[in-house]
């Protein structure tokens, strides 16, 4: 085994954690094994090298394999594994991370004429834990227990063959290979499911119609304050258009959910964590004033801030899908890290309708105005802005009115009947209009 330290220095990212696993990410590797004796086409096998002064106890869940002859330091990325030391929530569960019971050799390069020897094994994980990538060696003897670790089986999801990365085709071995890409399924709404850049192996230039392979999962961490108080008619004269805005909702994203201006691996380093921040303010539909002796209906036309154009650019510039799981379609280029994520409905207002974000048709409002009553009516509107660690602002702002949140007040309050603000078409036709 061959060490390749020509890389930047790695640096502590702010730490994923699902249950009692620690998930973080290095970018340095050591080179385990290479096709250069072999008349195929040329990959290395890379495994992760966590570095111990800024990544203690942590493990690789497989070795990398990658097309080509590049020495990647510096220029892929690898999860990293370790266990958090504390108890699983669920106290019938044990420790997140095993060491595997065996290895399986699937591949060696026997009778190719190879002057090197060259052979991939599969970890055996115990009951209750599952193996997430293969493991290679430079010789033909098994890796050792703790060149990698398996991960218990609910903290993983599973997952489904994906691109083929090399095939020993043509290097003369009596057993066939081919390494192939590990693609997480569509994740659920508030989660996010991710490969830790390690392969699957078959003994078969064919891609498998079916296999027992895993990715990560973890819950997309959702921070939620108290929303801001509803706004009260004090006179009769039209209050203010705009109530003061209150971040309301957080959701912090992994750097390799979000696509930025700069390469993923300065990501890494530079914004390991996104902030996508939702503030939340309550905004004027319409005011009016009953001067009659008899309560009458005030009509109002809300109008609704979303913009379909604004979201698809937002959507463009940062990958991120407000409405459905990200990304929509495969990388035309090897990403960072295979991932899909989804994000949580209640954060996106997206519990009942995922389509609201694109409905921008102005909605019809009318109130029952008591006599000799002013009536307002508000509604909730929600801006979007994401943000790296330093604070600075990443793509456009996006905005969203909320339908369900209406509110009304009116003056004086004084005996006076609990009313609530109806769409129009459950009220009788509307006589006047607010000013």
């Amino acid at each position: 085994m061959t060490t390749e330290n020509d890389t930047l220095p790695t640096t502590q990212m702010e730490v994923i954690q699902h249950d009692n696993l620690l998930i973080n990410f290095t970018t340095e590797f050591n080179r385990v094994l290479d096709t250069r004796t072999l008349d195929s086409s040329a990959a290395g096998f890379w495994r992760p090298a966590p570095p111990p002064d800024v990544l203690p106890g942590y493990f690789p869940l497989g070795d990398l394999a990658i097309s080509g002859d590049t020495n990647i330091n510096g220029l892929r990325v690898a999860a990293v594994v370790r266990d958090s030391g504390s108890p699983s929530a669920d106290n019938t569960k044990g420790k997140a991370l095993s060491r595997p019971e065996d290895f399986e050799r699937v591949w060696t390069d026997s009778g190719s004429g190879a002057t090197t020897d060259a052979s991939i094994w599969r970890p055996i994980p115990p009951e209750g834990y599952v193996a997430l990538g293969m493991v290679c060696s430079n010789d033909s003897v098994k890796p050792s227990l703790n060149a990698v670790r398996c991960v218990r089986a609910d903290l993983v999801i599973a997952s489904s063959v994906g691109e083929l990365i090399w095939n020993d085709a043509g290097s003369g071995a009596t057993q066939n290979f081919s390494a192939w890409r590990i693609q997480p399924p569509t994740a659920a709404p508030g989660e996010i499911y991710f490969t830790p850049g390690a392969f699957f192996g078959v003994q078969s230039h064919d891609k498998p119609a079916t296999a027992l392979v895993y990715a990560l999962r973890m819950q997309i961490p959702l921070e939620v304050a108290s929303a801001p108080e509803a706004p009260e008619l004090s006179g009769y004269e039209a209050p203010s258009a705009i109530e003061t805005g209150k971040t309301t909702q957080v959701v912090k994203l992994p750097w390799f959910a979000v696509k930025d201006a700069m390469p993923p691996i300065d990501q890494l380093r530079t914004s390991s964590v996104y902030r996508l921040e939702r503030t939340d303010q309550w905004v004027l539909v319409g005011h009016g004033r009953n001067t009659s002796d008899k309560a009458r209906p005030i009509k109002w036309a809300a109008n609704r801030a979303q913009d379909t154009i604004r979201t698809q650019v937002f959507c463009r510039i940062s990958s991120i899908e407000i409405a459905s799981a990200w990304p929509i379609e495969p990388a035309r280029h090897v990403p960072a890290i295979d991932f899909s994520a989804n994000l949580n409905e209640r954060f996106t207002h997206t519990e009942k309708f995922s389509d609201s974000w694109w409905n921008t048709a102005p909605r019809d409002i009318i109130a029952m105005a008591a006599k000799n009553k002013a009536v307002v009516v508000y509604q909730m509107q929600s801006t979007y802005v994401l943000l790296r660690e330093d604070g600075t602002q990443v793509a456009i702002s996006i905005d969203y009115t909320d339908d369900e949140s209406l509110h009304l007040s009116e003056f004086p309050s004084e005996d006076s009947p609990a009313i609530t603000p109806q769409p129009m078409e459950q009220l009788p036709t509307a006589t006047d209009t607010a000013p």
